[in-house]
């Protein structure tokens, strides 16, 4: 089977991240404005084409005052790096619906290559429109340090106030 054409339905999809916060709870949010593209032959996920683009600017931690310091030049600096983007390079599936895939994930100028971990949800019908429908989950873990994400603020208690560790996580519906 060939190759074909899925898009995010952001609607119904979700960019999170969660770092630890004062060393003692985790910070949450999300990117609100992202988009991508997976080309795939649902008989082979293994030779799928995957793209997102995530606008920086639409993070969202339900505090205007953090997201507005998130945006700045001390983390972000949306002005200068108002994406980011992950493409594949490598997918190896792992077990009937579980893959590692493997990409250039790119913030703030600075590529890295990272791997998610993703759970294939398999694929529906929209009742509604009659198209294809596909769903993805996964997260990843990365060293926001490595993207030039350094900013911090020292405890009086010892510890800093941003845990380096960045989890990300997705849930991804795509119609064909």
């Amino acid at each position: 089977m060939a190759r074909e054409t899925f898009n995010v339905d952001t609607v119904h999809s979700e960019v999170g991240f969660s770092v630890k916060h004062m060393m003692i709870s985790k910070a949450k949010g999300t990117f609100d404005d992202f988009d991508a593209v997976i080309e795939t032959d649902p008989e082979n996920l293994t030779d799928s084409k995957i793209e997102v683009n995530i606008d920086v600017s639409s993070i969202n931690t339900r505090n205007n005052d953090r997201d507005d310091h998130l945006r700045s030049a001390d983390f972000f600096d949306v002005e200068n790096h108002p994406k980011a983007t992950f493409v594949a390079t490598d997918i190896k599936k792992k077990s009937e619906s579980n893959y590692d895939v493997t990409g250039d994930l790119t913030m703030i100028g600075t590529t890295k290559p990272v791997t998610l971990d993703v759970v294939y949800k398999g694929q529906s019908k929209d009742p509604m429109s009659g198209n294809t429908v596909a769903g993805f989950s996964g997260e990843t873990t990365i060293n926001r340090k490595d993207f030039g994400l350094t900013w911090n603020a020292a405890l009086e208690t010892g510890g800093v106030l941003v845990s380096d560790e960045v989890k990300i996580t997705f849930e991804i519906e795509a119609h064909k």
